[in-house]
């Protein structure tokens, strides 16, 4: 049986820094008979879709395994439009979201071992304006919190929490106008997700209904929650029941457009961007064959 050929892209500043030991841990538990692989690692912003187009146009290679959070899975699998190489993912960041929607293992050695096993599937896209989104994006809070992150010199849940806890009281709800499959609405919310992934990260599912291949957005409207009413609502993030909040709704769709982004700040799977004021997602269904556990 020939040997597959895997090309491992590792974000050297991921996260809280479970990729430091990667190629140790790779050495010991991939399967030497079964596949190959070679360890390539970013520099820069976005050089994991640089590398991830060239092993595409190479040609050599049977997978691209993104090691990381959110962010370094969506640098890679953004160099992989179009292509049918599958993606595998080794999570090393903060939230994780796809990863833990994707049921693959926190535990590094083990999510390594699933590539063994090289199962493949598909999962959708949402396409955002020029970018790719592999599993949500959000606008008003989500996209404030995910500004100050970038910019944050530590990671994980305690930075993010420190960051929400801090700016949840002065930020105010905003007016927008979204346009959902053809159908014009008006809406004040304090933040607005489009998922394709059920969740941010951290098994906070903020998106329940959302499946990864169904071929349609969740539009989910959240008020700004009373501080009164944080007990009863917070819990449901964590049971998978966020959308029985009085503060949800939510809406499914194959295309959305966000007509007046004041702010242009959107967040992308876990990092902040400018993109503007007006914005549109399109679900590409099953455009993003992924490795499974």
């Amino acid at each position: 049986m020939n040997r597959r050929n895997i090309l491992v892209i590792v974000n050297p500043i991921s996260g809280i820094g479970k990729q430091r030991k990667i190629e140790e841990l790779l050495e010991k538990h991939i399967d030497k008979e079964v596949l190959s692989y070679s360890v390539s690692y970013t520099e820069h912003a976005h050089h994991g879709t640089q590398m991830a187009e060239e092993a595409v146009r190479e040609g050599t290679y049977d997978a691209i395994v993104a090691v990381g959070g959110d962010g370094s899975v969506n640098d890679v699998v953004s160099g992989m439009v179009g292509s049918t190489l599958p993606l595998g993912i080794i999570p090393c960041g903060s939230g994780n979201g796809l990863a833990r929607n994707l049921g693959i293992p926190m535990n590094a050695a083990q999510a390594i071992e699933k590539l063994n096993h090289f199962k493949i599937g598909e999962i959708d896209t949402i396409t955002l304006n020029e970018r790719v989104v592999a599993s949500i994006a959000g606008i008003g809070f989500d996209a404030r919190v995910a500004r100050r992150m970038k910019l944050a010199k530590v990671r994980g849940f305690q930075a993010y929490a420190k960051i929400i806890l801090s700016d949840y009281p002065t930020y105010k709800e905003q007016d927008y106008r979204l346009r959902i499959d053809g159908r014009e609405i008006e809406r004040r919310a304090w933040f607005i997700s489009f998922a394709n992934s059920n969740q941010f990260g951290f098994n906070t599912a903020i998106a329940p209904l959302a499946r990864l291949d169904d071929g349609l957005i969740d539009v989910c409207i959240v008020d700004k929650i009373p501080l009164i009413h944080l007990p009863l609502t917070a819990p449901l993030i964590y049971l998978n029941h966020f959308e029985l909040s009085q503060h949800v709704e939510i809406f499914k769709a194959h295309e959305v457009e966000v007509l007046n982004n004041e702010e242009q700040w959107v967040n992308v799977d876990g990092e902040g961007e400018r993109l503007g004021s007006h914005l549109h997602f399109v679900n590409n269904r099953k455009s993003l064959r992924v490795i499974l556990p």
